[in-house]
């Protein structure tokens, strides 16, 4: 993905799907082949001892459990040099009764203060939100208004993720993106597609225009930058998807591409007209300021840039033309040597 289209320099890791003997030696394989390690997952929704809850569970040897994950996972940060830890909670209830739902609260911000006191100095905590799903009746972190609680209270290292597929139809989810950067509290993204409920389509597939307004607040509130020393930017903006039908590799190809394109339509926003058409309450104005950008094609200016940086003009093209899809199902069945054309 990177060496066609330069935009994804990272690689987030999932543990313990990602589990290595050796954490330092992974991320020098990983600057040799041009990326780096990015913000480590962790996992605490497979277990059977977490059925009923992790760091939010009733019994404490569970919590601590979920717990010395975290701890772990803070240890490959350490070792990888990453700079974000991400936590998605599957933690809820499907009954009524079932759970002391203020108790689960108390349990969880005791539960995320001891893991954001294990953090290093340049190491972040990002809450992730979704409203529902595995747990059907209460979800412990179900909105952004609770993940920012939660961080709220830990510290200035605490920080919300935004995934776009974790709302509720007609949710405005570019108004969540503008208050958490407002409140400075904009941790990451994880980027896909959504018709029904949390669907990790392809990002921008079911609604161009609603990434595109995302983006535009980004910019507007200052998302995407300025860098770290690090080269980080403050807000890591990452995929989430899950492919059952188009092939994966080039499935991420065109998220990354979407995001880039809706990116440059919400730069080419004319911010000067869209102020005085707002100061003026020209409503139809303003939105027509908005919609030029969004209707302006600039898909030719970014094959140009591409080419200026020795990419190829078309990724998409250059991946099917590569042979490297090929190569990886030969490799999954007969376990060929993969080499990149």
């Amino acid at each position: 993905m990177h060496r066609l289209t330069g935009l994804a320099p990272t690689v987030a890791l999932h543990i313990p799907w990602d589990k290595v003997d050796d954490y330092a030696a992974l991320a020098s394989y990983a600057v040799e082949q041009g990326v780096r390690l990015g913000t480590v997952n962790s996992n605490t929704f497979q277990d059977d001892d977490y059925k009923l809850g992790s760091l939010a569970h009733l019994d404490p040897k569970v919590r601590q459990k979920a717990i010395d994950h975290h701890f772990e996972c803070i240890d490959v940060m350490a070792a990888t040099g990453s700079r974000d830890l991400k936590i998605w909670l599957a933690d809820g209830s499907n009954y009524p009764g079932q759970t002391d739902l203020r108790g689960r609260q108390d349990r969880l911000a005791e539960s995320l203060a001891t893991i954001y006191g294990r953090l290093g100095e340049e190491q972040r905590l990002v809450l992730e939100y979704k409203f529902f799903e595995p747990a059907f009746y209460h979800t412990d972190v179900p909105d952004w208004g609770t993940s920012y609680a939660q961080v709220a209270a830990l510290g200035e290292r605490a920080m919300v993720c935004l995934d776009t597929g974790h709302h509720a139809p007609g949710t405005n989810i570019e108004f969540i993106v503008m208050q958490l950067l407002r409140l400075g509290r904009l941790g990451s993204f994880d980027f896909n597609s959504r018709f029904y409920a949390d669907d990790d389509l392809i990002v921008g597939a079911a609604d161009p225009f609603q990434l595109f307004r995302i983006l535009f607040e980004v910019i507007r509130g200052g998302g995407y930058g300025p860098a770290n020393p690090d080269g980080h930017s403050d807000v890591a903006f990452m995929l989430d998807q899950c492919h059952n039908i188009e092939d994966k590799i080039p499935g991420q190809i065109r998220s990354v591409l979407n995001v880039q394109e809706m990116t440059a339509r919400a730069l080419l926003v004319d911010r000067e007209a869209l102020d005085a058409a707002q100061s003026a309450g020209d409503v139809l104005g303003a939105h027509g300021v908005l919609m030029d950008a969004f209707y302006t094609d600039v898909r030719a200016d970014l094959a140009a840039w591409r080419e200026e940086r020795g990419l190829p003009a078309d990724p998409m093209r250059a991946y099917a033309e590569s042979g490297y899809q090929a190569q990886i199902e030969a490799a999954r069945v007969g376990g060929t040597q993969l080499s990149w054309n």
